[in-house]
C-alpha cells in the first residue's frame, strides 16, 4: 500500500512556494489516492493537473498500482486548515462547536487561535454559553472549542 505520508511529503514539496497548499490526502487500502488542494483565491484545473503528474510521475506503477485524484474540497466541505478561515473571513459560514451548539453568522476576524462570529439574524433566542464571549451579537470561539466550520449555502 502506498503511504498517505509520502504523498504529502510529494504533494508539499511540489507546493511550497506557490499560492496553492495541502488541505488533506486519503489513501485506501486499495490504492486510490485522493490529494485535496486549496489557493487563497480558486484552485485551477492547470493546478490539479500539474500536482497529479508530479505525484504519478514520483510513483512507480509497476511497484503498485494506484489511482490517483487531485481537486479542490469543493464548497460543501469542511474547513481543514486555518487559511481556509481567512480565506472566507467576510462570508456566512456554519460552526457547529464540539458541545454540539450550532451557529450560523458572519466569519468576521480570524486570529492564530480564534475567530469572531456576527451571528445572523435568527428568530431562536441567543444562549450566552461559557465559551463564548457575546457582546453586540458578536460571539468569539477558539479553534479548539470548533468541530465544524462549513462555508454557508443557500438554496434560493
Amino acid at each position: 500500500m502506498i503511504s498517505k505520508d509520502r504523498i504529502v511529503d510529494l504533494a508539499q514539496s511540489f507546493l511550497e512556494g506557490s499560492t496553492n497548499y495541502l488541505i488533506d490526502v486519503k489513501v485506501s487500502s486499495t490504492n486510490k489516492i485522493l490529494v485535496f488542494i486549496e489557493n487563497d483565491v480558486n484552485v485551477s484545473i492547470q493546478d490539479c493537473i500539474q500536482l497529479s503528474k508530479h505525484i504519478e510521475h514520483s510513483l512507480d506503477r509497476e511497484l503498485e498500482d494506484f489511482e490517483l485524484e487531485v481537486s479542490s474540497p469543493g464548497i460543501d466541505q469542511p474547513f481543514r486548515n486555518t487559511r481556509q478561515y481567512y480565506k472566507y473571513c467576510g462570508k456566512e459560514v456554519d460552526v457547529l462547536l464540539k458541545n454540539g451548539e450550532k451557529i450560523k453568522g458572519f466569519l468576521e476576524k480570524v486570529e492564530d487561535t480564534k475567530i469572531e462570529i456576527k451571528r445572523s439574524a435568527s428568530k431562536k433566542p441567543i444562549k450566552k454559553t461559557s465559551t463564548e464571549k457575546l457582546e453586540n451579537n458578536k460571539n468569539v470561539f477558539l479553534f479548539n472549542e470548533i468541530k465544524e466550520t462549513r462555508l454557508h449555502i443557500n438554496f434560493k
